[in-house]
């Protein structure tokens, strides 16, 4: 059993700092949590809402129905008590006049007062509503002083311990031991402890330092900026520069300045931003550079949505920069792969000295999570330096069997230059005009994807292997499809599977290939217009969808819009 509360006002209300607070007592108290976030483009008003789901299984996705909204607002309730079930709550402030039997109106506003701050309303709101699901508040004070100073936190702690008093206990879902619990819904929950709370950008973050990268820069750009204020608030601890450039041309040419000078390197953005990077991939395509690349997809063209999510940008970072150049793309699938994916990112970039792309939306990005604590022990950094050389001079471009040439970090080892240049090169380093020489090169690069290849990781399978119907799909999409599979499977006598992709480019084919051939039909499933997967897998694998079922308005599918859309396609 899991519920689903929205938190939702205007900005600059504190909808993130109250959902942030509920986030972290219900991970205290041992539920699995997983939230979403939809805000507007703006410092001041509009209307942002968190929605948290939380229970006592792993959660992959967010929830259409609602069990209870918390309203700092009139506009919230107006906008989402369509989506409330007929047995749930609207907690929110006397002032707020709506006629339905499930708004509980409170003196919210009244209580801050009392409590000596009139931000503190919220706090009584959430009060209100931990007291109303039986949800232990003992947590509160310690959530609130890593956030407060401590006079701010405790008006913020007495607020609650004050809201909790205007409601009478509705639900049970109190860990055994709790004063709370009293009559109808109870959950089975794990030991306090287990899990992390987390987002995908927090989990790329942290999986770079685990990585050893030495250098981030970015412009900020949302979606990706918080992966630049996360490592920048860690530059001390972990010894990492992170430099906010001017734009974004600066901040690629400064992580490849970087790599070149011995650095992991990492940049990151979102479409607009990495439109503006382009030429700076080619760059580190043409100098044979390791490069680890952020891309946290948001609606385009141009400004497009910049507060939502898509995944419109598949086709675009595989081709993007001309002339032929082999690099890799891969799309996390939720938080926990986008840390292991982002360490095998800058291992794959050194070792075949390539620019590779991590492909997230907002979607992945803003979503937080309990998962299980990430194995740091298992983390291996493979660097594929050279510190000798046999060659003299050095052949920077030494053309190989498997394209790979000898890396030297500049100034290592007395007497040896280390030439790189943008133009087409010989293999010191050296611009040439020679025919023979630029078919070479090309044909040295390009050997590397077919060792690449052999390193791809096939996409994830969900359901069962008697499948009718075999469902495509990449990146974050994964967590409503694992849901939306559960739900198609259930009583029905068409049984359904999925493949979800995380490595996109190159893309692998082999259990692609396998299970298409068992399938009575294929469906795509994917955020876009123009269904990019589904063209990308008929280009490599010769392979057709019948259909697609495609969202882009810039709204994450829920696991229940997969699986109407699925079901009228039959």
């Amino acid at each position: 059993m899991d519920y689903s509360i929205l938190i939702g006002g205007a900005a600059g209300q504190g909808v993130e700092t109250l959902s942030s607070v509920f986030e972290k007592v219900l991970q205290r108290n041992g539920f699995k949590v997983f939230s979403i976030r939809d805000y507007m483009s703006r410092v001041r008003g509009g209307h942002n809402f968190v929605q948290i789901r939380f229970g006592d299984q792993e959660l992959f996705s967010h929830a259409d129905e609602l069990d209870g909204i918390i309203a700092l607002n009139e506009e919230t309730v107006d906008l989402h008590i369509g989506r409330l079930k007929a047995d749930g709550f609207v907690i929110c402030d006397k002032q707020v006049a709506h006629a339905d039997d499930r708004v509980m109106a409170l003196p919210l506003m009244e209580v801050a007062r009392r409590v000596g701050n009139a931000r503190v309303s919220g706090s009584a709101a959430l009060g209100a509503a931990l007291a109303l699901l039986g949800i232990s508040a003992t947590e509160v004070e310690a959530v609130y002083s890593k956030i407060f100073r401590p006079d701010i936190a405790r008006q913020n702690a007495e607020a609650v311990l004050e809201g909790s008093k205007l409601v009478q206990p509705r639900y049970n879902l109190s860990l055994p031991g709790d004063n709370l619990s009293l009559p109808k819904n109870s959950l089975s929950l794990p030991k306090e402890g287990e899990n992390i709370l987390i987002n995908g950008n927090q989990a790329i973050a942290l999986g770079a330092l685990a990585a050893g990268c030495k250098f981030y820069s970015a412009y900020p750009m949302t979606p990706s900026t918080s992966i630049m204020n996360y490592l920048a608030s860690k530059m001390m601890d972990a010894e990492i520069v992170v430099e906010q450039a001017e734009d974004e041309i600066a901040a690629i040419n400064m992580a490849i300045g970087a790599s070149y000078a011995g650095a992991r390197a990492m940049t990151g953005t979102s479409g607009g931003g990495f439109s503006l990077m382009v030429e700076g991939l080619g760059l580190a395509g043409m100098l044979e550079v390791p490069l680890v690349i952020v891309e946290v997809q948001r609606p385009g063209p141009v400004t497009g949505f910049p507060t939502r999510t898509e995944q419109g940008d598949l086709k675009f970072v595989i081709s993007a920069s001309q002339g032929e150049f082999p690099r890799m793309v891969i799309a996390p699938r939720n938080a926990e792969d986008a840390f292991y994916q982002t360490v095998r990112a800058f291992n794959l970039a050194d070792k075949y000295q390539i620019p590779v792309i991590l492909l997230s939306d907002q979607f992945l990005a803003d979503s937080t999570v309990t998962i299980k604590p990430f194995d740091f022990d298992g983390i291996r950094h493979e660097r594929y330096i050279t510190h000798t050389v046999e060659d003299k001079p050095y052949k920077r471009y030494k053309i190989t069997p498997t394209g790979v040439s000898p890396r030297v970090i500049p100034g290592k080892i007395p007497g040896v230059t280390v030439l790189v240049d943008s133009d087409e090169h010989d293999e010191y380093g050296h611009i040439t005009e020679s025919a023979d020489v630029r078919q070479q090169m090309v044909d040295k690069r390009l050997r590397k994807l077919e060792y690449l290849k052999q390193e791809l990781q096939e996409p994830w399978f969900l359901g069962d292997d008697d499948f009718d119907v075999l469902i495509l799909a990449w990146g974050s999409t994964w967590g409503p499809l694992a849901e939306a599979v559960s739900m198609l499977n259930s009583g029905q006598r068409t049984r359904y599977a999925a493949l979800v992709f995380g490595d996109v480019w190159p893309l692998p084919t082999k259990v692609l290939v396998e299970k298409a051939k068992k399938a009575k039909k294929i469906i795509n499933v994917e955020q876009n217009a123009t269904g990019q997967l589904a063209s990308l897998v008929a280009e490599v694998a010769g392979i057709f969808c019948d259909f697609s079922v495609l969202k882009y308005d810039g709204r994450p599918m829920s696991p229940r819009y997969i699986f109407e859309k699925v079901r009228e396609k039959e």
